[in-house]
């Protein structure tokens, strides 16, 4: 099967960084389930495994989490889906990734495909529709309340992917005003459109910014991104008792601050539960179908923004280096291999 791999980590400026291969064909086994890749989207998680993961020598290591297919066979123990059944899932860090013709997933994991949705739509929503979710309500537990703050959530880097869903199912399935963060005017406006109440610069200092909207300070903080360039501001506007999440990787984390004000922090990350295999593993697959019936009834959209083509190694460097860039928004998607 045709396939994106690579052998050594190199920049995204070398042609060898991603290259166009062949791999035999997987089997699955267990409750997997053999998955033709219809559409993938390329997250900031793709570009992190590839500057820091060398495969084996000699060997290829092939990225990508995120997935809208068709199930062509599945495992003896695989009885949640068939073949035929239309897909979308985000699969397993500790597993080869979805940059292939044909990917492996555990069934517990997947989700129905909205039917709303075409592959490259679908494509771009199930890892950060996972993060967004267990942030929000598995470690933030943001439907419950913090005593005597207004039900306010901060959303750092509003206009990224996980952002961009945080927003969406923030509106959708709580009552919290939502104020996100932006700095480019088309960020400013995609995060609005996407349902933030409020649009805030993060390129000025974030707790000014918060007092002028005269809404209070926050209970709940989600940083996605550049934590440690907002950490100091988070601890000044956040409200005391409050629930302060983050994803990113800082090169450091300095807890102390908040403990005059008894914060909460809480890290997500949506391959926990896949690389322990925990007993709650099904969880993922249980949620993806509540965003995809949450698609179909018209509640959220995708969080496509950028077309890249057909599924190979140059489409897939062009997409990785947008992602270093640090200016894109929404999801990179691709779809589809080019015939042989």
């Amino acid at each position: 099967m045709r396939a994106v791999g690579y052998q050594k980590s190199l920049p995204i400026d070398d042609p060898n960084s991603l290259v166009d291969i062949d791999l035999p064909k997987p089997e699955p086994k267990g409750r997997d389930l053999l998955v033709e890749v219809r559409a993938i989207s390329v997250n900031p998680v793709d570009t992190k495994v590839r500057r820091r993961a060398q495969p084996e020598p000699g060997g290829w290591k092939v990225l990508g989490w995120d997935v809208a297919g068709t199930v062509v066979a599945v495992g003896p123990e695989a009885k949640a889906f068939k073949p035929g059944d239309a897909v979308f899932y985000a699969g397993a860090i500790v597993r080869p990734g979805a940059n292939a013709e044909f990917h492996l997933v555990d069934e517990r994991i997947v989700g129905r495909k909205p039917t709303t949705l075409d592959w490259i739509e679908a494509a771009a929503l199930p890892l950060t529709s996972i993060t967004a979710w267990e942030m929000l309500f598995d470690r933030l537990d943001i439907r419950k309340p913090v005593p005597g703050a207004p039900n306010l959530l901060l959303v750092v880097g509003g206009a990224g992917g996980v952002g961009s869903m945080t927003i969406q199912l923030a509106r959708s399935l709580t009552d919290a005003t939502v104020i996100a963060t932006a700095s480019r005017p088309e960020t400013r406006e995609w995060a609005l459109a996407l349902g933030a109440h409020h649009v805030v610069d993060h390129f000025k200092p974030l707790a000014a910014e918060v007092a002028a909207l005269n809404v209070g300070a926050p209970a709940f903080v989600f940083s996605t991104t550049n934590t440690d360039k907002h950490v100091a501001e988070i601890v000044k506007l956040i409200a005391p008792q409050g629930r302060f999440g983050l994803i990113d990787d800082p090169p450091a984390l300095d807890a102390m601050p908040f403990k005059g004000k008894s914060v909460s922090i809480h890290w997500e990350l949506m391959f926990t539960r896949s690389t322990f295999d925990t007993a709650d593993v099904a969880q993922q697959g249980a949620l993806l179908n509540e965003v995809s019936r949450l698609v179909d009834a018209g509640a959220i959209r995708t969080t496509l923004a950028e077309r890249f083509g057909a599924i190979n190694a140059a489409n897939l460097r062009r997409a990785h280096a947008l992602l270093e860039s640090g200016r894109a928004k929404g999801k990179i998607c691709l779809e589809g291999f080019a015939a042989a």
